[in-house]
C-alpha cells in the first residue's frame, strides 16, 4: 500500500496525489519525524498538521485499523535536537531534568484526558505511549469544520438559538476537565470545530506550561481568547481563566468579532457591540458575556455551574428582562439614523438590565456557587443552582449508594455522564466504597442540548480506625483482618510458654479498640512457642 503522506489515501504508483495535490517526493524538516516514520509498529507519521511551543501534531495511519489518526508528539522548542531523518530526541545534560519534568506532566494531562472521553465536545484519545526518547498521544481524526468557516457560512455570526446547543456541552466538558485538576485555556474560534451531525469538538490541548508566560516553554496564547492573568509570569491559571476564553469565544460566535485583546482591555475594558446585536440577543446572555469578560478576576464568573446558570435564564425572569431591553431600546436611535455603526459598552447595558430586573423581580439572585473541590474535608458542595420552574429531567442522587452499583447501572450513550473524583475523600459517615457527595447535586436539571458530567466522591471510610482484638488469634487471620482495614502490618516475634507458635500475643505499642490513622504502621507481637529448655546433667 502507498500512501499519500497529505491526507493518508491510497496513491498507487503516483508520486503527486490526485486526491490532495500533495508531492510526496518532498522530505519533512528536522525537528519533525521523517514522513513514514512508523511508531508503535503500528503508525504511519504523514504531514505536521500544527505545532506549538510544547508538541506537534501529524496527520496519521493506522495500520492496525485502516483509520486516519492524529498524532501528537512532545516536541518543547529549544529544549531538544533531533538531526535530519532521525527519529530519536537529543537533551542536553542542561535540559535534560526540565525536559523530563515536562514530559512527565504532558503524559500525566493526556491520561486525564483520556479519562474524560465519554463528552461529546472532546476528541477521543486511543493510546498514549513513550518511545524515541519522547511521548504520543494518538488522537481520532474526523472530519470537521473549522469554527470560523462555520461562522461565516452562517452570515458572519449564530444566532442564540443556534449557538446555545453548540457551546453548552463545551462548558460540561472544561467543568469535568477542571473537576480532574486539568484545563484548556486556549478555547478559541482556532481551536473549535463543529462535526457533520453539528456537535463542538476542541483541540489545542496542551498543559498549563504552554497557556502562560514565563515557562521554560515558547507560551502560545490566543489574542481577544487569552485572559489578561495568561499575560502575567507564571500567574496560577484555573478555571476563571478558562470562563474567559469561553466566553470571549461565545462572543465571537454572536457578533463575528473577537474581543480587543485582554493587554488593551486592562486600559479599556469595553466590549463594544451594536445596537442591532444587542436587540437580537437575549438580555441575559449579553449579561453573561459581560460578567464571563471582566478583566479583573474577582468581577469575573468564577464556576461553570455559575455560568451555565447565567447563559440559562429561567423562563419568566427572561420574559421580563425581555419587556425591559424592548422599551429601552425604542429610547435608541437606530444605527441607520446614526449614518454609521454606533456601539455600546457591553458591561454598562448588562449591568442596568440586571439592576432593572432585580428591582422588578425582588427575588431573583444570580448565585455565586464555588466548585468547592476543597469543601469541608474536601466533600464537593451539594449546593447546585437548581431551576424550581423545571419541569424536565433531573441528576439523580447518588449519595448514599455504592460506586461500584452506580457504575454497574449505569447507562451508556446517557446525557449525564458519572466520573469518580480524582481522590477518594475519608467520612466518618459513609462506608468504604459509598458516595458521600456529587457535584452537581442531585434535581440540577438536564437539557435537551447539553450534557452533563456528575462527579462523585467516594468515601474511603473513617481515617481513624478502630484497631480489633488480636490476643491467640492465627497470623494469617489477623494480618488479613488488619489489612482490610487500611493499615500496614509488621511483626516482631519472641519466645513464649503462654501462646502456642505464630499465635500474637498483643500490639507492640498499642491496646485493642484504640483509634489509629488510617494506613499507620501497626506492629504485632508474634510467639515463637516456647524457648528450648536447658537441663545440667549431673552424674551419680
Amino acid at each position: 500500500m502507498s500512501l499519500c503522506m497529505g491526507c493518508m489515501q491510497e496513491i498507487g504508483d503516483n508520486t503527486i496525489c490526485p486526491g490532495c495535490g500533495f508531492d510526496n517526493t518532498q522530505t519533512q524538516s528536522a525537528p519533525f519525524l521523517p514522513y513514514k516514520t512508523v511508531l508503535n509498529n503500528r503508525y504511519v507519521v504523514g504531514e505536521v498538521i500544527d505545532n506549538n511551543g510544547e508538541s506537534t501534531r501529524y496527520l496519521g495511519f493506522d495500520k492496525l485499523t485502516g483509520d486516519i489518526v492524529v498524532i501528537c508528539e512532545f516536541l518543547p522548542i529549544g529544549l531538544f535536537e533531533r538531526e535530519q531523518d532521525s527519529k530519536e530526541i537529543k537533551v542536553s545534560y542542561e535540559n535534560e531534568a526540565v525536559y523530563k519534568k515536562l514530559l512527565d506532566e504532558f503524559v500525566s494531562y493526556y491520561n486525564t484526558l483520556s479519562d474524560l472521553k465519554e463528552l461529546s465536545a472532546l476528541v477521543e484519545i486511543h493510546e498514549i505511549f513513550k518511545e524515541n526518547n519522547t511521548a504520543y498521544v494518538i488522537e481520532e481524526n474526523e472530519d470537521l469544520i473549522p469554527f470560523e468557516e462555520y461562522v461565516n457560512r452562517s452570515s458572519g455570526h449564530l444566532e442564540w438559538d443556534i449557538a446555545r446547543p453548540l457551546f453548552m456541552p463545551l462548558i460540561s466538558a472544561l467543568e469535568a476537565m477542571h473537576k480532574r485538576g486539568i484545563g484548556h485555556y486556549a478555547i478559541s474560534p482556532k481551536n473549535i470545530y463543529v462535526t457533520a451531525s453539528g456537535k463542538i469538538k476542541i483541540t489545542g490541548f496542551a498543559t498549563q506550561n504552554e497557556r502562560k508566560r514565563g515557562t521554560y516553554l515558547k507560551s502560545q496564547l490566543f489574542g481577544g481568547c487569552a485572559a489578561p492573568e495568561q499575560y502575567a509570569d507564571n500567574f496560577p491559571l484555573d478555571n476563571i481563566t478558562d470562563i474567559y476564553g469561553f466566553s470571549a469565544t461565545l462572543f465571537y460566535a454572536l457578533t463575528g468579532h473577537l474581543p480587543n485583546n485582554a493587554q488593551e482591555r486592562i486600559k479599556d475594558s469595553r466590549l463594544l457591540m451594536s445596537t442591532n446585536t444587542v436587540k437580537r440577543l437575549p438580555p441575559h446572555v449579553v449579561s453573561a458575556l459581560a460578567n464571563g469578560l471582566q478583566v479583573k478576576r474577582e468581577n469575573r464568573i468564577t464556576t461553570f455551574d455559575d455560568l451555565r446558570s447565567q447563559l440559562s435564564l429561567a423562563p419568566t425572569v427572561q420574559a421580563i428582562q425581555e419587556e425591559i431591553s424592548r422599551t429601552a431600546s425604542m429610547a435608541k436611535i437606530d444605527e441607520t439614523e446614526q449614518g454609521g455603526m454606533s456601539h455600546f459598552s457591553i458591561g454598562i447595558i448588562a449591568a442596568a438590565i440586571t439592576a432593572l430586573v432585580l428591582g422588578i423581580i425582588g427575588v431573583f439572585v444570580l448565585m455565586q456557587n464555588p466548585l468547592a473541590s476543597f469543601f469541608n474535608d474536601g466533600a464537593i458542595d451539594q449546593e447546585t443552582t437548581v431551576n424550581q420552574d423545571w419541569t424536565g429531567p433531573t441528576v439523580a442522587n447518588y449519595v448514599g449508594q455504592k460506586y461500584s452499583d452506580i457504575m454497574s447501572a449505569a447507562e451508556s450513550n446517557s446525557s449525564v455522564i458519572l466520573y469518580r473524583a480524582f481522590e477518594d475523600k475519608y467520612s466518618d459517615e459513609y462506608a468504604e466504597g459509598v458516595v458521600m457527595s456529587q457535584y452537581p447535586a442531585g434535581g440540577a436539571e438536564i437539557s435537551s442540548d447539553t450534557e452533563i458530567a456528575v462527579t462523585l466522591v467516594v468515601s474511603k471510610g473513617p481515617q481513624m480506625r478502630e484497631l480489633p482484638e488480636v490476643e491467640n488469634k492465627k497470623l494469617d487471620d489477623i494480618a488479613e483482618e488488619l489489612g482490610n482495614a487500611g493499615f500496614i502490618v509488621t511483626a516482631d516475634y519472641e519466645y513464649s510458654n503462654d501462646y502456642a507458635k505464630d499465635r500474637i500475643i498483643a500490639y507492640k505499642d498499642y491496646k485493642p479498640g484504640d483509634k489509629v490513622e488510617d494506613g499507620a504502621e501497626i506492629r504485632i507481637i508474634i510467639s515463637k512457642g516456647a524457648a528450648a529448655s536447658s537441663s545440667n546433667s549431673s552424674s551419680n
